[in-house]
């Protein structure tokens, strides 16, 4: 009977190289390098335009055409297309107008959608699925099908080449959206800490009140996402608010535009102004509309 050798000592060289760094799992960082380097190629690529608008604007005609893409430099640096909209049109009354309508639209679809969104999140009623399907529809249905009837409602309301025209044009047209939002985010506040309030007699204002804080995130991205669409509508002024003392400032860019075509130096001056604050408030609200948005996504 014969017995199987036993093996022997295994040598170092024969030993399996095995390393802490070896035993870790990869990251996979290089798609997350390409993932950033797409976004940020797309980033300067939705820029860009603007750059060049805002740059141009701060230079002179002949250097507008000769030099493009470059930078403003002492030589060429030109403030005639602004002095042509101070002499021409009323650009802070325009910015006036636009920055009410916005704000006050905001404020209202903020004030009216949030308590929407708690009736429809924190009670239990028969109409409740029919009344979010109905804003549902409002949010596919776009509101310039109905212009005509609501030029006739204004012009009975004698809201027509008023401000509050566009208000309630704009809180209108964004509520649907804001509830749809803020309703999934009061959902997901506990009910705990509401029933704890009415335990210690908290009224349902009250109760709402609190929960408004927990629901920033939600807020700052409806207020971010109906932002822009009012700023830059160019419909619902011409039809409603077609004036002078209430035109927008989109509205009165286009009017410039089609005065001073030939002048590129206003032009661009006219773009600017139309377009920079609406970035600038954008990238203020950026931050929250993220968090909104990821928040809504993980609930």
């Amino acid at each position: 009977m014969t017995h199987a050798p036993v093996p022997g000592p295994v040598s170092v060289s024969n030993r399996p190289n095995i390393t802490p760094g070896n035993l870790r799992p990869r990251s996979p960082r290089r798609p997350k390098v390409l993932a950033h380097l797409g976004l940020l190629l797309y980033s300067l690529i939705a820029l860009f335009p603007t750059l060049m608008i805002v740059m141009n604007s701060f230079k002179d005609r002949s250097t507008i055409f000769s030099a493009p893409f470059a930078f403003p430099t002492a030589s060429t640096f030109s403030l005639d297309g602004y002095r042509t909209l101070a002499e021409s049109a009323n650009f802070p009354l325009y910015f006036l107008n636009s920055l009410t309508v916005t704000v006050g639209s905001l404020l209202l679809i903020l004030l009216v959608s949030s308590m929407a969104a708690y009736a429809l999140s924190e009670y239990t009623f028969r109409l409740n699925p029919l009344l979010g399907l109905y804003l549902s529809i409002g949010i596919m249905v776009p509101i310039r099908l109905g212009t005509i009837g609501i030029l006739n409602l204004m012009v009975g309301l004698h809201l027509v080449n008023t401000l509050w025209a566009l208000i309630l044009v704009y809180t209108a047209q964004g509520i649907p959206l804001a509830v749809f939002v803020l309703t999934s985010f009061m959902r997901g506040v506990p009910k705990e800490l509401k029933e704890a309030a009415r335990i210690d007699g908290a009224s349902e204002y009250r109760i709402y009140g609190l929960i408004l804080p927990l629901i920033r995130p939600a807020l700052g991205a409806v207020t971010a996402i109906s932002m822009i669409p009012i700023w830059n509508d160019l419909w619902f002024p011409l039809i409603l608010a077609p004036g002078e003392s209430t035109k927008t400032i989109v509205l009165g860019a286009s009017a410039f535009l089609g005065q001073f075509v030939n002048d590129y130096s206003a032009v661009l001056a006219a773009l600017t102004l139309a377009i920079v604050p609406v970035v600038v408030l954008y990238i203020i609200f950026s931050r929250q509309l993220v968090s909104g948005i990821t928040g809504g996504a993980v609930k």
